[in-house]
């Protein structure tokens, strides 16, 4: 290796150790990630994002974000510093998986891939509440990093990660391996779990579910533990830590915060079409006054995020979006929609189809107020063979099928 090159690289190496210490100083220097420190100080996340997205800070011409590509290659610097800030990096936007020998801009696109903010990680092994031995599935292998974390921290050989995408998979072990690390990888959909390695102590999701499946609960040991975050096509989100019982059922609390993941590819919504199309559907209804605002849908606090995911969990086939100030209700499933137009001082609603889904979104919206609006540790989710249901003691139980 000429010494020019090898110059180089010791530079990035003791360059990205001091990241390192830093980021572990950052994310945990106490508390109850203080167990993961040396993990942190020890991984070198650079190896598992040769390239990632980065968000301009103004919009793109037309109205989308503006994806930045970042790499050594291009940004030796800004690559660097931004592996070791506490933050995610988008990988991959539609599934497209990029060429960073040569990489472009994106005008838009949805990410479909990332190396999540490390705290996240953290916070996501931490509250699966591990323990030596154990054997553990991690549902979305991703770049390989928190991979990599379970790895230093507890070894390999109690650890499956599967990985839905053949690129991303191979991007994950060539990282792993070559640091030593060797845990079960395969290229699977982790909805169906893993039955080759089952049962497990533990299974950990790196992306978010609808609804739990019912593989998950069959590949787990009676009295092990599922840590999911609960997604859906309202974009709200909530996890829980659920444990498995004998007679094949699972029960466990939501946690409290407000943590998103990507949806499961199979999870994510489906286009509704032209909401001009929707509207026709309307074009009988009269309009009545709403009862509510719509704050639980605007505000950008933890109460109005876990207002929306009861919502969601009501109307789980139900996609709202604002278009030009009027606020659009779409049920693909039943046919069913609503919109709410402001009026000087009201919210005019209409309605259409087999559900009033503005009326139903009213009911649990009054629920949550009457009971004082309880948070998110407050309730119970139970998963069964009819479903997901998730309790209050002051609230309708709400079902999910």
């Amino acid at each position: 290796m000429p010494a020019v090159i090898r110059d180089s690289q010791n530079a990035l190496e003791e360059g990205a150790r001091a990241h390192r210490e830093e980021l572990a100083r950052t994310v945990a220097a106490g508390g109850s990630f203080a167990g993961w420190r040396p993990a942190v100080e020890t991984v070198p996340r650079h190896r598992f994002t040769p390239g990632f997205y980065l968000p301009a800070e103004e919009l793109s011409a037309q109205g989308m974000t503006w994806w930045e590509p970042v790499t050594a290659a291009l940004d030796p610097e800004r690559w660097l510093r931004a592996v070791y800030e506490d933050q995610t990096l988008v990988t991959q936007l539609d599934g497209d998986e990029p060429d960073w020998k040569h990489p472009a801009p994106r005008d838009g696109g949805i990410p479909t891939s990332s190396s999540t903010l490390p705290s996240l990680v953290l916070r996501m092994w931490e509250d699966a509440d591990l323990a030596d031995g154990q054997d553990v599935l991690e549902i979305g292998t991703g770049t390989g990093y928190s991979t990599a974390l379970f790895c230093e921290r507890y070894g390999s050989d109690t650890l499956t990660s599967l990985e839905v995408d053949s690129h991303r998979l191979d991007q994950a072990a060539g990282a792993l391996y070559g640091l030593g690390y060797t845990p079960d990888l395969a290229v699977a959909d982790g909805l169906y779990g893993y039955w080759p390695s089952a049962p497990f102590d533990r299974i950990v999701a790196a992306c978010s579910v609808r609804t739990v499946p019912g593989t998950w609960i069959a590949q787990t040991r009676p009295g092990g533990k599922i840590l999911t975050t609960l997604g859906g096509w309202q974009f709200a989100f909530a996890r829980t830590l659920l444990t498995v019982h004998d007679d094949g059922t699972a029960t466990g609390p939501l946690l409290p915060g407000t943590v998103s993941f990507m949806l499961a590819r199979p999870h994510q919504a489906p286009a509704f079409g032209n909401p001009a199309h929707w509207n026709s559907l309307l074009h009988d209804a009269a309009p009545t006054t709403a009862g509510h605002p719509t704050d639980w849908l605007t505000d950008a606090t933890e109460e109005a995020f876990f207002t929306r995911f009861l919502v969601q969990s009501a109307l789980p086939t139900t996609q709202i979006t604002t278009i030009d100030g009027i606020t659009h209700l779409i049920d693909t499933a039943t046919g069913s929609a609503a919109t709410l137009t402001p009026d000087r001082e009201d919210l005019l609603v209409r309605q259409a189809g087999p559900y009033r889904l503005w009326d139903r979104a009213e009911e649990i919206l009054e629920a949550h107020q009457t009971a004082g609006r309880p948070g998110p540790e407050t309730f119970t989710l139970t998963v069964d063979p009819r479903g997901q249901h998730l309790h209050h003691p002051h609230m309708p139980t709400l079902t999910t099928r």
